[in-house]
């Protein structure tokens, strides 16, 4: 019966009010699996409010609430806007949070919808944050990667049951812990997107939030004034300098790889400009920039505050430590011996997306863009630099890898925002969309640093390995050859296999 409605309303003429009401009843009778529809409606009001805002000239759209629950410990709220069928571009979108997630966001689906799009979010079981995941396994892998497929899944399912045919194409987007879900979908269900732009992104989850809790017993312990992590900032990127293209010298950093050598040269340059830095925080500047270890063996667990990111972002963000110790421990009292390994052993198999074989999501025909940023100490682009590299590493062709994923290091960005460099450049999503659809294979993206609220430098960012160089003879920018690798790899040990 339903394939037979299927057929039927693929024949109706897409104004029709007959296919619209059709298509609410298919909606109605939708089977969801481990899950219930709690609410659908079609709104055609040219208004919404959202967040104490009211959008105007808003296209009529029927809203699908769904609650899914793979497990009797899960809850998980998805939220499905679809545009009438003549206003509908083919295409679906999904969407990525940020942080430990909780929420939907209906403002950035009304946005989609009414740009054409069939639009989904979900809250990735996480609410109310930050107690879902406490000591709830089953939480852990709805927040890793289990939620974001599911809401494709029953996504995929509506767009048909609504407009009787599947999407044409399928996108997703996110940024940070989005970025994270970006990525587990083209590793571990390479088929359920055709796109994806992966905006700094939180794939590296584990060793992360390690980082963020080395920070904080460091930051708790020997304290810094604003003044002396502004002078220290700055400190790093005079280092570096030398080696930006005369446009970036002494305002940001364009890649922060570095050595030991550069991290103990950066802290003598910061104590001869800011004489009011003390051994102690010498020290600790030193474990700041170096990064997290294990107690035990010295192994890296991560890298450490990007030179020419701020210290002052690099910490907090304990939710994610705090889920596997479920409270049996404070932060404070958490050690990087055997507690590390405890928590990598918890939680890393489902929330980590470290695996390098995308070689699933080529041969669907998938295309990936990945963005980070070189001033980010929310999310180091170290991990991502990273894993690129493995992900080279196990094709073992940097061509066959630029086929299908290409990747942005964006000069003195922070998480996603301009920091001491450019913003996030804009039109990823559009590149990836023509990339999929047209073969137009994305070279460069433009960023732009604004100051004062203008655009005091535009520049042209090329993909990873290449960097941004400057001809003299011409006065323009050019792609030049930049370093691979160089990065302390993380120990296996922290770097579990993946788990369902």
């Amino acid at each position: 019966m339903r394939a037979i409605l299927i057929l039927f309303l693929a024949a109706l003429p897409h104004g029709s009010a007959f296919a619209q009401t059709a298509g609410l009843d298919a909606l109605h009778a939708l089977k969801i699996e481990s899950g219930a529809i709690q609410f659908l409606e079609r709104d055609d009001s040219p208004s919404v409010t959202i967040r104490n805002r009211t959008l105007q000239n808003v296209p009529p759209r029927t809203i699908l609430k769904i609650v899914l629950n793979p497990s009797a410990r899960s809850n998980i709220r998805v939220e499905i806007w679809l545009p009438d069928a003549d206003k509908w571009n083919g295409r679906l979108i999904g969407f990525g949070n940020g942080g430990p997630a909780g929420s939907i966001d209906e403002g950035i689906l009304c946005g989609n919808c009414s740009q054409g799009f069939a639009a989904a979010h979900t809250d990735l079981g996480t609410a109310p944050v930050p107690k879902a995941g406490m000591g709830n396994p089953e939480v852990w892998k709805d927040f890793g990667y289990r939620a974001t497929h599911l809401m494709t899944v029953v996504a995929k399912q509506a767009v048909e049951a609504y407009y009787g045919k599947a999407p044409e194409f399928s996108y997703f987007v996110g940024g940070s812990t989005g970025g994270q879900q970006a990525i587990q979908e083209a590793q571990r269900f390479p088929e359920d997107y055709d796109g994806i732009v992966a905006n700094i992104p939180a794939l590296c989850r584990t060793p992360l939030h390690a980082y963020f809790l080395w920070n904080d017993q460091i930051l708790k312990k020997c304290p810094f004034t604003p003044g002396q992590m502004a002078n220290i900032q700055q400190a790093g990127i005079d280092y570096m300098a030398p080696r930006q293209v005369p446009a970036l010298a002494g305002k940001c950093i364009a890649d922060p790889r570095c050595t030991g050598k550069d991290i103990d040269a950066v802290i003598q340059l910061a104590r001869q400009k800011d004489p009011s830095l003390t051994d102690a925080q010498a020290e600790a500047l030193h474990k700041l920039l170096d990064g997290p270890r294990y107690s035990v063996t010295g192994e890296r667990i991560f890298w450490g505050i990007p030179i020419g990111g701020s210290i002052s972002a690099s910490h907090g963000n304990l939710w994610l430590v705090s889920w596997a110790f479920a409270g049996g421990k404070s932060t404070d009292e958490i050690n990087f011996g055997d507690d590390m390994v405890t928590y990598t052993r918890l939680m890393a198999p489902y929330v980590n997306a470290e695996d390098p074989n995308l070689g699933p999501f080529e041969k669907h025909g998938g295309k990936l863009i990945m963005v980070a940023g070189a001033a980010d100490s929310i999310v180091p682009p170290q991990s991502v630099i990273d894993y690129y590299e493995r992900v080279i590493a196990h094709f073992g062709d940097l061509d066959k890898v630029r086929s299908f994923c290409r990747f942005y290091l964006i000069p003195g960005m922070g998480h996603g925002a301009q920091a001491t460099g450019f913003g996030l450049p804009g039109d990823t999503f559009k590149k990836v969309m023509e990339w999929r659809e047209h073969g137009t294979v994305p070279n460069e993206v433009v960023c732009r640093r604004v100051v004062g609220g203008k655009v005091e430098m535009e520049m042209p960012v090329y993909p990873y390995p290449q960097q941004t160089g400057w001809n003299p003879k011409t006065n323009q920018y050019q792609p030049v050859d930049g370093p691979r690798g160089g990065l302390d790899p993380i120990a296996n040990r922290f770097l579990p296999a993946p788990s369902m």
